[in-house]
């Protein structure tokens, strides 16, 4: 992947879940999802088996240039930067904007989550973020205690910071539509990939909504 690409940072953001994907399954689930059109891959696992991590991470690097898609570590620049990933995300509680940069270099993509806070994102931005994420939208399995974000935040990112924007949060092939008209640029999703019976179909259906 060549950073900074235009194109990269736009579509279907797709985020890995050590709970929604079988350990035997990773390498064949993914690749039904980078079929499908993800555009970015985010690899999130919480788990402290860093053998585990390592070799699945490995693993999204060589099929994520096999597709030309983005590969995102969550929180995590050690790792990022052991596989040569494209970059790293990062939250209110993780590694400093500063010390993710100073670690990675600048031409490695950076992504902030903002939550429902447009100050956070105003900072990120004039900080060097290359992205930032508002959310969650709508109620989420994943985090079911996360903080509500609302539509304004994408039409008003979309005025004021020169930055993509990715909305996260219980998004689905039925409300996904309505975050892209207010000015997402990525949606992140998690259960509706992996919680459906056919995963490249559900992204190659989410991926389109960008082309509608």
């Amino acid at each position: 992947m060549k950073w900074p690409d235009a194109n990269v940072l736009r579509g279907l953001y797709v985020i890995t879940d050590e709970q929604r994907i079988a350990q035997n399954r990773f390498a064949e689930t993914v690749e039904q999802v980078l079929r499908g059109g993800a555009r970015i891959i985010q690899y999130r696992d919480k788990s402290a088996d860093r053998t585990k991590r390592l070799a699945q991470a490995k693993t999204l690097k060589m099929l994520c240039e096999k597709y030309q898609s983005a590969l995102i570590i969550n929180d995590d620049t050690e790792l990022a930067l052991q596989i040569d990933a494209d970059g790293v995300h990062i939250g209110q509680h993780d590694a400093s904007l500063a010390d993710a940069r100073r670690q990675l270099g600048r031409h490695k993509i950076i992504g902030v989550s903002c939550y429902n806070n447009f100050s956070l994102a105003q900072s990120a931005a004039q900080h060097g973020a290359n992205y930032i994420a508002f959310g969650s939208f709508f109620p989420s399995t994943t985090k079911p205690d996360a903080v509500r974000a609302e539509t304004a935040l994408l039409a008003r990112a979309r005025q004021e910071l020169n930055i993509p924007v990715c909305a996260i949060g219980g998004i689905t092939l039925d409300n996904a539509s309505a975050l892209i008209r207010h000015g997402a640029d990525m949606i992140a999703v998690i259960n509706d990939v992996f919680g459906n019976n056919d995963t490249e179909s559900r992204c190659r259906n989410l991926s389109a909504l960008f082309n509608s």
